[in-house]
């Protein structure tokens, strides 16, 4: 992997990992453009645009440091509304990760494939058209909840567990995490700048989950089979310069998004989801893009 391909990879992931778009169709189409993804190295691939998610959490974590703060002073007993946040994060968090552990390999198997993806990503965007046309009254009265106006103060465990099992749709490749804990946090009657910063601090958990076993995992069967490991095939280098890349590109598309939502809404995310998707179906089907599991 050379250099400017880890630049590459690390602005896709920071860009879109938080953004209602899905990361994961944007970084198989890009590492096939980018011709990455040869039989050699795909499974290195794979585990360096998990790994390189890293980047994008130090983001997170740099914007809402004083939210990370208030829930270790909850932890400490120091502060109510911190340890209420870390509690409906918890149970957010709990529906999707139980799931994807018992259905991690038949994920694998049947879906980590081109027109999953695709269809998720344009059936996606009609939901978010169609829920930001609801959302505005554009057809009936918004879902009970919608309009509340609630901060994530507000947040109940109820409506956590109600964002949590949105998040399980999210399992489905090309769906996007941010799209159904946005879209959740919304219904419960969170601001949109508000079900946005949920959505953040919720990822972290999820995405930490998978950064660190990704990395874990790929090290293990690689010593015990006597193989390179993803970072010793494509070298460290372009490793640190993606993680790099992914945290300065997720600092600035987070700051972006909060004030994106609150004058333009979702419809706009799904406009550009349906046009991404038909675009990859487009270049898969003339064989511009082939690609194999």
């Amino acid at each position: 992997m050379e250099w400017w391909h880890a630049v590459i990879l690390g602005l896709v992931e920071g860009v879109t990992e938080y953004l209602p778009v899905s990361s994961t169709g944007h970084l198989i189409l890009t590492s096939q453009l980018l011709g990455l993804k040869s039989a050699s190295h795909r499974e290195a691939i794979a585990a360096f645009e998990i790994v390189i998610q890293g980047g994008a959490i130090l983001a997170v974590l740099g914007l809402y440091w004083s939210r990370f703060v208030q829930m270790v002073m909850g932890l400490l007993g120091r502060d109510g509304n911190g340890f209420a946040l870390l509690v409906n994060l918890g149970i957010a968090f709990t529906p999707a990760a139980l799931l994807g552990l018992l259905l991690k390999s038949r994920i694998e198997t049947y879906l980590f494939s081109a027109w999953p993806v695709v269809f998720a990503l344009i059936v996606g965007g009609v939901y978010m058209i169609l829920f930001d046309a609801r959302l505005r009254g554009r057809w009936g009265p918004p879902p009970m909840g919608v309009g509340a106006g609630k901060g994530i103060d507000d947040l109940t465990p109820r409506d956590a567990l109600v964002i949590g099992i949105m998040q399980i749709v999210s399992l489905w490749p090309g769906t996007s995490r941010s799209m159904m804990t946005i879209t959740g946090g919304m219904l419960v009657g969170l601001r949109p700048a508000a079900a946005a910063e949920f959505s953040f601090l919720l990822g972290m958990p999820t995405l930490l989950a998978a950064t660190l076993w990704t990395g874990y995992k790929n090290i293990a069967e690689s010593r015990a089979k006597g193989e390179p490991t993803f970072y010793e095939q494509l070298g460290m280098f372009p490793v640190l310069i993606g993680m790099a890349v992914a945290f300065i590109s997720a600092w600035i598309a987070v700051k972006w998004l909060v004030g994106f939502l609150n004058r333009h809404g979702l419809a706009p995310f799904g406009v550009y989801r349906i046009i991404i998707g038909l675009v990859i179906a487009g270049l898969i089907v003339g064989q511009v893009v082939v690609i194999a599991k």
